[in-house]
């Protein structure tokens, strides 16, 4: 107190300056709470760099005790699902321990997924691997391809006993009307619009080189998702899309196949790839599935998964069970949603925590200004507007993350810091000049002004950008179960798939409660944080 009066050169100036100083010493009596949690984040600063990996094998580590010994992924269609689930099945009746995990995404990701070592097997086709994956222009034998595989280090199945060739197919209705009963007779109708899925267009075996082949002169072509391409296709939204020759809906809602007159079209002979270091008597489990499916049988699983919106009950078909299985019935609805809350609060838990630790840190450093702010700044900036499933597509093929929860902690992480960077950054920049003058007087070193004047008087702006990226957190980590990482994104992603309603909402509306419950935790902990002097 004698300093401030030696500093000031009349007393109005000692007595604002005191003023100032009694205010500091009540906000740091209030805000010890908040300080010592700020302590605790900045004495990880050190070693930041390594928590992105530790934190995902903790996470990892965590749920070890429940990880099954062999893991089957599945493509994003509902034979795939139906697949996934007579091997998971198939496996636990041999007594092997089995997870699915459902709906990973296309051919590419669950190849990646299977040579990394994040699956231990998946449903594929002939045709697919030869030309997909292969890349081989020729028509290849089984036992090429397996040749093949087998330098990689994967193994095959024999057929299933299917082939699920693709199809093109119109309304049954409408391909009379116009007299198209092949793909060649489509060339007489440029103005159709044609919704074709995404995979399909890009595919060394899809739409170029079938337009090629044909000779197609259609240009109005949009990219769809498999299940809502059918619902485009009843609606009259589209006149043409492609379809799995063992769709369930191509007889239930009357499609007409058109006849593949040029045989473009590869076989697609359903197999299961696994990694061959995978143990031997889960191999010798999923080979006692070959040649035990038909086209009328799958056809028959496709439909029952479609009709009961419940994969696991039409693989019981498959073994001829009435009823419900002791594994599916135990797997009730409120089962499944505390699996997926769990595993969706992890994953927004871990990368929110990274984000608050680095994030807090390089918005100090911001504050500052100059050339290494915009540069932090700019960065945190640049990956916000990278949508967030373009960002888990860019992580996926770099090494050490993969098809794995790592690559969505990871992204999580990088699209949580902007909110909090830049908070940090302004909460600093707004305190008054006079106030950080008021600091200085106080003789406080440049750490201890840090912790006892400038981080109390900013930590409303603080709280409020941790708040927004929790919020964020919660609603991206849906796209995880895209890369098999589960959470609320499961029931979602299933839902698209079966053009369900309520599929969907299952997984939406949790995480929408989950969202709210949230921002409500964080404005209980903003009363506990922020000085009473700074609340609104």
């Amino acid at each position: 107190m004698n300093r401030i009066r030696k500093v000031g050169c009349n007393g109005c100036e000692a007595t604002a300056r005191l003023s100032k100083q009694e205010r500091f010493e009540s906000g740091n009596h209030e805000s010890r709470k908040l300080k010592q949690f700020l302590r605790f984040l900045v004495s990880w600063l050190p070693d930041f760099l390594l928590i992105p990996s530790c934190v995902p094998v903790l996470l990892i580590a965590s749920s070890s005790s429940s990880a099954a010994d062999v893991v089957i992924g599945s493509k994003k269609f509902t034979e795939s699902y139906v697949l996934g689930e007579i091997a998971k099945r198939t496996l636990t009746d041999a007594g092997v321990p089995a997870e699915h995990r459902q709906g990973m995404g296309g051919t590419i990701i669950l190849w990646e997924a299977l040579r990394g070592g994040q699956i231990d097997a998946y449903p594929e086709y002939t045709g697919t691997i030869a030309t997909e994956i292969l890349k081989s222009d020729s028509t290849l034998s089984l036992d090429q391809i397996r040749n093949s595989l087998e330098k990689v280090g994967v193994g095959m199945t024999a057929p299933l006993g299917f082939n699920n060739t693709y199809a093109l197919v119109m309304r049954r209705s409408e391909a009379q009307r116009l007299g198209i009963r092949t793909i060649s007779d489509l060339q007489r109708y440029p103005e159709l619009k044609f919704g074709l899925t995404h995979e399909f267009l890009e595919r060394q075996d899809g739409w170029r080189p079938l337009r090629q082949r044909y000779r197609l002169p259609q240009q109005n072509i949009i990219g769809i998702d498999h299940a809502l391409g059918y619902s485009a296709l009843a609606n009259g939204s589209i006149a043409v899309k492609d379809a799995y020759s063992t769709d369930a809906k191509i007889e239930q809602n009357d499609l007409f196949v058109l006849e593949d007159d040029l045989h473009f079209f590869p076989k697609y002979e359903a197999i299961f790839l696994f990694r061959s270091s995978t143990r031997a008597d889960a191999i010798a489990a999923l080979r006692r599935l070959e040649g035990t499916l038909d086209e009328t049988r799958m056809i028959r699983l496709n439909a029952e998964a479609e009709r009961t919106k419940n994969y696991a009950r039409a693989a019981d078909l498959h073994f001829e069970r009435s009823a419900r299985s002791p594994n599916s019935m135990n797997d009730s609805f409120p089962r499944k949603l505390a699996r997926w809350t769990f595993r969706h609060l992890q994953l927004a838990g871990f990368s929110l925590l990274l984000s608050i630790i680095v994030g807090i840190p390089l918005g100090i450093v911001a504050s500052r200004g100059g050339a290494v702010g915009h540069v932090i700044l700019g960065f945190a900036g640049v990956v916000q507007t990278i949508p967030s499933l373009a960002l888990l597509a860019l992580l996926v093929p770099l090494p050490f993350f993969g098809i794995s929860i790592r690559t969505a902690i990871a992204a999580l992480f990088l699209y949580g810091l902007l909110p909090i960077v830049r908070n940090t950054a302004t909460g600093l920049q707004d305190i008054p000049r006079s106030l950080r003058e008021s600091a200085v007087a106080l003789g406080l070193s440049p750490i201890a002004r840090l912790w006892e004047v400038y981080l109390p008087m900013a930590s409303r702006s603080i709280l409020s950008g941790i708040k927004t990226s929790a919020v964020i957190n919660i609603g991206t980590a849906t796209l995880a179960a895209l890369i098999g990482a589960g959470g609320l994104g499961e029931p979602i992603l299933s839902g698209l798939n079966l053009n369900d309603h309520v599929t969907i909402l299952e997984g939406a509306i949790p995480a929408a409660v989950l969202a709210l419950l949230v921002q409500w935790c964080f404005d209980l902990l903003d009363r506990v944080l922020i000085p009473k002097g700074l609340r609104l």
